[in-house]
């Protein structure tokens, strides 16, 4: 029998070396380190991160539960690269989303909602000024979780951080493609003139039009 003293600390260290080469893996798929398609070495991995294999290996399942990668069968663990279909998937899927939480922000949207969304908007553009690509995306996605945040609905929070690994992968896809990156962070002013005129229908088109252009961006991107 393992002591109890014991187990739990061993349990958490290697848990905790799990997160830190799925966070490594994430932030280097995110900055295109490793493309789409591109098979992740197990044992260059291990060498490189100064880790035994198992913790690789285990980061390459939690990612692949993200959706981030694909294994395949006797050849290991790749990069996935989204198709059209997939990619349209997951923007039907956040619009969905988004469009009931900013109906619900809407009627309850309070000043501290309103200066926090403004302050996290103003942090984004800082990132994307900066020409930090990797801040802009994690500020992009934390705007939306605020949004959500303050809908007030937690369920409806949780789904769209199970979402958030695969926007990522779409996130620099948008980042790639867009003609003047720069207007993705201010293009988040315009949800929050559509929020402040209390109007629903407003709140409805303002999304529908943000996400429907990233969505435009992305796909378009994979068709060419």
């Amino acid at each position: 029998m393992v002591s109890s003293s014991v187990a739990p600390g061993g349990f958490i260290q290697q848990q905790n070396l799990v997160e830190q080469v799925a966070d490594y893996l994430t932030q280097a798929i995110i900055q295109q380190h490793f493309l789409p398609g591109e098979r992740l070495s197990e044992v260059q991995l291990s060498r490189d991160l100064g880790v035994s294999r198992a913790p690789v290996r285990e980061a390459a399942r939690l990612l692949e539960s993200r959706g981030l990668l694909v294994s395949k069968p006797r050849r290991g663990f790749f990069v996935r690269a989204l198709n059209a279909v997939e990619l349209e998937d997951v923007f039907d899927l956040r619009l969905c989303l988004e469009r009931h939480a900013i109906q619900r922000l809407s009627e309850r949207y309070s000043s501290e909602a309103e200066r926090a969304l403004k302050q996290q908007v103003e942090v984004l553009c800082e990132a994307a000024a900066n020409n930090d690509g990797t801040r802009r995306i994690e500020e992009d996605l934390q705007f939306h979780r605020l949004m959500l945040h303050h809908a007030g609905n937690e369920r409806l929070l949780r789904a769209f951080d199970g979402l958030t690994h695969e926007l990522r992968l779409c996130i620099t896809l948008i980042t790639k493609t867009h003609e003047a990156p720069d207007t993705i962070a201010t293009s988040h002013f315009q949800l929050l003139d559509a929020l402040g005129s209390g109007s629903a229908e407003a709140c409805r088109e303002a999304i529908d039009y943000h996400i429907g252009v990233a969505r435009d961006f992305v796909v378009r991107s994979v068709g060419d």
